[in-house]
């Protein structure tokens, strides 16, 4: 690495500009001189020697690419000049060795979490009201607008207190100071909580539960079965209508297969039984505070790291995420597997083109077998439709240095660390196996967090290179930037920055060390989330099929 030019790979062909590169500048590199033939913003990549038509492009050591027409040396690569192409897969073609890295400095570490009868540890004891179809959102609402500010866990709308001093303002013939007006930070409603032990209600309104294929909404129930089965939820309130596809003995099957002793407090009503909306509602209301009752009587007692389970997670990334947010995210997860806990890797399309090293890191054959069925079956379907995996970038990705699925995939890989792959998981299945894992899940980040804590997370790492307000209704998610520009323009968003990697000043080990201390504070209670505290509840189920 220069200070303004790195080759992440030794046998990678194109170098990542740290800074803006100018036309007419001169870089060094290995003793070499690299004269720039046109302007290279930051993040983006440029050849390191000319490239010839036809001729592959390497980056983390793998194919990323081919050029498309001539790049001279110093030349950037762009989407007119690159296009997407990766290398093919199969089975395991070899075994590879981990070493694990040292964690004596954590072994006799705990966060202070909630026990479940299961054996699981959650990082936080929430109350969840779902419905099981579309119909039931408008009730769900109404039983969160009853709750919400009544038990202290709603917040002062500032927007809505800021429009209401407009009015105010127009009212009084003061229209011109409206132009000056500022926004007072309001953060809290002012009342106390009722139950303390409880860190939020929280209600999953989403559009699935019927009118769609049988699958969807089988996958829907399993999803939600996820929810209530995951760590940080102590009970759940059920909302049914009756005739949906979404039925409730398919969820009660899920929840049984997840954990046939299971026992948390789970109220579940059907209106087209109850009679009226107001009977319905009324019974919903009370028999939830009563649960609400229960679950606050659990308290937080300390839990080794080992039940940990992290979700790893990318969006809104940039050239820079690849090289310092998620392979420092990437420590983490050899962290916390080498203390025992479990991570998992998600979003299938980007993990295009890393395939066959995830495939060697598999800890059996069978493991790697699932991964390859999945990803075909995944890419075919995509297909089906005129699309592909080369489409995933998105149009800030490929501005900000992500110019084809496979540069993006070679490094969103990277969160996943260095260590063996122990199972692979469709949507909607459940983490059991200490260890990495991997999540059949979609780019999308929210359909993605969403499938994560379904399947088991009680905190996810999110790195961002762009900036992204994603959060997840029972996960804590810790916002991981790329880059020092950003989390200082979105200090609101961003826990935690990377950028010192980019800047020289610190290792991926020794940002991947300083994050798993934060996430003990944040796992404890002793720190929220910039996503916890911004109430970024964001919940977006998966639907696979068409509707009918």
């Amino acid at each position: 690495m220069a200070n303004n030019t790195l080759k992440i790979h030794p046998e990678d062909n194109v170098l990542v500009a740290l800074t803006d590169l100018q036309a007419g500048d001169v870089v060094e590199f290995n003793g070499r001189q690299i004269g720039i033939v046109a302007n290279i913003p930051a993040k983006h990549k440029f050849a390191e020697q000319q490239l010839n038509p036809g001729q592959e492009i390497i980056m983390y050591g793998s194919l990323v690419g081919k050029a498309v027409e001539a790049i001279p040396a110093g030349g950037i690569l762009t989407t007119g000049n690159v296009k997407h192409q990766v290398s093919g897969f199969t089975g395991k073609t070899k075994t590879i060795s981990w070493q694990a890295p040292d964690v004596s400095k954590w072994v006799d570490k705990t966060f202070l979490g909630y026990h479940r009868e299961d054996g699981q540890v959650g990082t936080g004891n929430y109350w969840l009201v779902i419905p099981l179809v579309f119909c039931e959102n408008r009730n769900v609402e109404t039983i969160k607008q009853a709750f919400m500010e009544n038990l202290g866990f709603g917040q002062q709308d500032l927007y809505k207190s800021y429009v209401q001093q407009m009015v105010e303002l127009y009212q009084a013939g003061k229209t011109e100071e409206i132009a000056q007006l500022p926004l007072n930070s309001v953060t809290s409603n002012g009342q106390q909580r009722i139950f303390e032990n409880i860190d939020g209600i929280k209600f999953l309104t989403h559009e699935g539960g019927c009118g769609g294929i049988r699958q969807d909404s089988d996958m829907l129930c399993a999803l939600l079965a996820g929810y209530i089965h995951n760590p940080n939820v102590a009970g759940a309130t059920i909302l049914s209508l009756g005739c949906q596809n979404a039925q409730v003995p398919i969820l009660e099957e899920r929840i049984k297969a997840l954990n046939p002793n299971f026992s948390k407090p789970l109220i579940i009503l059907e209106q087209q039984k109850e009679g009226t909306e107001q009977e319905l509602l009324t019974l919903a209301i009370r028999r939830t505070f009563l649960g609400l009752v229960e679950a606050n009587k659990q308290k937080r007692e300390p839990a080794p790291l080992s039940k940990l389970v992290i979700g790893l997670e990318c969006g809104g990334s940039d050239g820079f995420s690849g090289i310092s947010a998620n392979p420092a995210v990437g420590h983490v997860s050899d962290l916390v597997v080498a203390l025992g806990g479990k991570s998992m890797l998600s979003e299938f399309p980007e993990l295009c083109g890393v395939e066959q090293e995830l495939i060697n890191r598999c800890v059996s054959d069978e493991t790697a077998d699932r991964f390859v069925h999945l990803m075909r079956a995944y890419a075919r379907a995509a297909e089906a439709v005129g699309s592909g995996f080369d489409m995933n970038p998105s149009p800030g990705n490929i501005k900000d240095g992500l110019i084809t699925d496979a540069i993006k995939s070679a490094g969103a890989a990277k969160k996943g660390g260095t260590s063996p792959v122990v199972d692979v998981l469709d949507y909607g299945e459940y983490a059991t196996r200490p260890g990495l894992n991997l999540l059949c899940t979609p780019g999308n980040d929210v359909e993605s967090t969403t499938a994560m804590a379904g399947s088991g997370a009680n905190i996810i790492l999110f790195t961002t290179g762009l900036g992204t307000p994603t959060g997840n209704p029972i996960a804590p998610v810790i916002k991981v930037s790329s880059n020092t520009k950003l989390a200082q323009r979105m200090p609101d968003i961003i826990d935690v920055d990377t950028g010192p990697v980019i800047a020289g000043e610190k290792t991926i080990e020794e940002m991947g060390e300083a994050m798993l201390d934060y996430i003990i504070e944040v796992a404890s209670g002793n720190i929220q989330s910039k996503a916890q505290v911004l109430g970024q509840d964001d919940f977006i189920p998966w639907k696979r099929g068409v509707s009918l």
